[in-house]
This record gives C-alpha cells, sequence and structure tokens, in this order.
C-alpha cells in the first residue's frame, strides 16, 4: 500500500496525486493507493494518517509525501518504520507558514479553511531534527524550487538516495517523468538491493 501526503492548501486531487493515482491504475495497481483530504491541523492530519497507516505498516506501507506531505512522511517514516518518498519536502514548515495563519483558500476548490496560530506549534511538535535510517528515504528535489530551499532538503536527508533535477520547480511539473522511480522504492523486491530488513 501506497499513503500519499498531499501538501499545504492542497488536495487528493493535485498534480502529482493524479499522476501516481493514474500510474497505478495503468498497472492494476489503483486498489494500493490511500489519498487521504488531511485536515488543516497537523495534529489531526497525523491522527488520521495514523489511522490509516497503522492498518499495513510496517511490512506493507510505503508514503509518499509533498511539500509539507513530505514533512509528515519523515515524521510517520520514523514513527513507524516505513520508507518514504519527500517530494521537495518543508524541513521546518513553522518557519514558511506562519505568514499563512488566518482563513485562506484551498487550491483545488472554493472552500475556505483557517490555519491557525496553534497549528505553528503543532508542526514544531512533529517536526524531526535527524532522521535514523537514511536509507528508508528517497529525496526528490529540484534546485528550482521557488518556495522552499533545495539545499536544505539534500542536507536533512544526507545519505538517503537523493535526486535532485537541475531547474524544474516546486510543484515539479514534469513529474511523469520521474514518477516510475518513485513507485519503484516505495515496492522494493525482496532480496533486491534496498530492501529493507
Amino acid at each position: 500500500m501506497i499513503l500519499y501526503l498531499h501538501g499545504f492548501r492542497s488536495s487528493p486531487r493535485s498534480f502529482k496525486a493524479r499522476v501516481v493515482q493514474k500510474t497505478l491504475e495503468g498497472a492494476g495497481r489503483a486498489h494500493e493507493l490511500i489519498c487521504p483530504q488531511l485536515p488543516a491541523s497537523p495534529k489531526a492530519a497525523m491522527e488520521l494518517a495514523l489511522l490509516l497507516a497503522e492498518r499495513h505498516a510496517p511490512h506493507d506501507l510505503s508514503i509518499i509525501g509533498s511539500s509539507l506531505g513530505g514533512f509528515y512522511a519523515t515524521w510517520l517514516a520514523e514513527r513507524l518504520g516505513v520508507r518514504a518518498v519527500v517530494i521537495n519536502p518543508a524541513v521546518d514548515p513553522t518557519r514558511n507558514l506562519e505568514q499563512h495563519v488566518g482563513v485562506t483558500r484551498a487550491w483545488h476548490s472554493d472552500d475556505l479553511f483557517e490555519f491557525k496560530q496553534e497549528y505553528i506549534g503543532e508542526l514544531e511538535a512533529l517536526r524531526v531534527r535527524t532522521i535514523t535510517r537514511p536509507e528508508r528515504y528517497f529525496l526528490l528535489a529540484a534546485t528550482g524550487d521557488e518556495v522552499l530551499d533545495y539545499r536544505e532538503m539534500v542536507a536533512h536527508y544526507a545519505g538517503a538516495r537523493q535526486h535532485v533535477i537541475e531547474g524544474s520547480d516546486h510543484a515539479i511539473s514534469e513529474f511523469p517523468q520521474y514518477v516510475d522511480e518513485v513507485l519503484a522504492f516505495c515496492t522494493p523486491q525482496p532480496g533486491k538491493a534496498g530492501a529493507l530488513q
């Protein structure tokens, strides 16, 4: 099973989530994807993710997280001992999201939601300062990310498998070129290099 965690203001209808879904559908694996709408509250988001993940972790679960979802994926991977692909992940979202406190609009709908000041503290409580098993992670980062600094990502996931894209953007607009690599990491073959023991 693959748990996909979208970014801030995003949804299961995000571009990358739809690419993952379409690719799995094409391989007859659509049933392997879990892609929930995450609540604005980081604490509530992780309670939901844990509820969904614990049915399959650790032997039959990988996580893909984009941006804020990458931050969440890292916390879950450390807690559950599962593999995680982090795509342009937020390393410390408390810095970036402080400016978004208040009422804001989701990207893929006209729905408004409130990002409360208390959520910054919830993010801080979830922060992983040092990953414990780098082999559990695959970082896909873009040097052209206009929102987050890819160098911070590279340093935070030191020792992990890393694919740094020259250029591109925060959304990784050419993500279809990389989805097979992402899904291959999520589903290693038993006994092959990269499989976690």
